[in-house]
């Protein structure tokens, strides 16, 4: 079933003791605003918790997706080769399969006849638009992922591009960060070059890089009008505020130390189009210490509060016309 609904939402988690997102360009250590000192957290990294958790709960099976529940396929998989899950949909539909132009296609000819039939080739390569759009609503209809948060598959074998409906932001710290280094030690080494090297101590040193402790806040936006597109129902909805309440529950790791999820606040807007700004929503939330200059080290150092009041799980208001709010964890 359709939506009929636009909703906006709140993400509150926190981490102890551990790399909630660590940053390649800067030797794995957390991300963080140069300017402020704040921790962020991609929406990248959100998204692939929530694809985990949708791949654990529908069962798919990463080496044999066709034994997965179709329509929750995970199209981004780790380690998957994208332009493979592409082909799927023109074997299923039992299209030609063509794939579009690459950067090689775009040589210069050497004579006027060669770049005429060059691009002669191109266009036939691109496929036709009515087999593109019937391979992106396959696509739409198998993968969880695709329908959720969209996808560009122009890449090879072109099925398209979906914008999807769910978006979601960086996730902030509600204050500013320290991120800590450690050095860690292995009483082990890889190599019998290694092991004579260091006479027998075998030992080989590494860092690792921790934040004590922070509680983040990601916001979030679903479009009914998006939705319809790609086909994203009320299951599918429910199965993305479920992931969010328990994807970290699901994805512990020695790097992330303790990750939970405090708090997904859900802002239902009675029409499509939306009854509210969602800014004006957000920052009626406020998360922020009880007591100013104490470090914390738990979430009982925080408060989250709507317009004052503090919400039990489950717990519904309105805090606008048209718009119901639920605390869903």
């Amino acid at each position: 079933m359709n939506l009929a609904n636009r909703y906006d939402f709140v993400l509150i988690f926190d981490v102890k003791d551990g790399n909630p997102n660590g940053d390649p360009d800067a030797g794995n250590m957390p991300r963080l605003d140069a300017e402020s000192g704040h921790g962020l957290v991609t929406d990248v990294s959100l998204k692939r918790k929530v694809r985990n958790f949708v791949g654990l709960v529908k069962e798919q099976d990463v080496r044999a997706p066709e034994s997965g529940e179709k329509r929750f396929e995970i199209y981004v998989r780790e380690k998957a080769i994208l332009n493979h899950q592409n082909q799927r949909a023109y074997a299923a539909l039992k299209l030609d399969a063509v794939e579009a132009p690459t950067e090689d296609d775009a040589t210069v000819a050497m004579d006027e006849s060669d770049a005429k039939k060059k691009k002669a080739g191109k266009e036939k390569r691109k496929g036709s638009a009515d087999d593109v759009s019937k391979a992106r609503q396959w696509m739409c209809q198998n993968f969880f992922d695709v329908r959720a948060f969209g996808a560009v598959m122009s890449t090879g074998i072109n099925c398209g591009q979906v914008r999807g409906p769910v978006q979601l932001t960086f996730a902030r710290s509600v204050e500013p960060i320290v991120a800590l280094e450690h050095t860690i030690t292995r009483m082990a080494v890889a190599t019998e070059a290694e092991a004579e090297k260091q006479q027998g101590d075998n030992r080989t040193m590494g860092r690792k890089h921790t934040v004590p402790y922070g509680v983040y806040v990601a916001h979030g936006f679903i479009s009914s009008f998006l939705a319809k597109q790609t086909g994203f129902g009320d299951d599918d909805l429910e199965l993305v505020f479920q992931a969010l309440a328990h994807m970290f529950e699901h994805d512990r790791s020695a790097a992330r130390g303790e990750m939970s999820t405090r708090g997904l606040y859900v802002f239902k807007h009675d029409s499509e189009l939306g009854n509210a700004p969602a800014h004006d929503l957000f920052e009626r939330l406020q998360v922020k210490p009880k007591e100013d200059g104490v470090v914390a080290r738990s979430f009982d150092a925080y408060s989250v509060l709507f317009d004052g009041q503090d919400l039990a799980a489950g717990q519904t208001v309105q805090p606008f016309p048209g718009v119901s709010l639920t605390r869903r964890c």
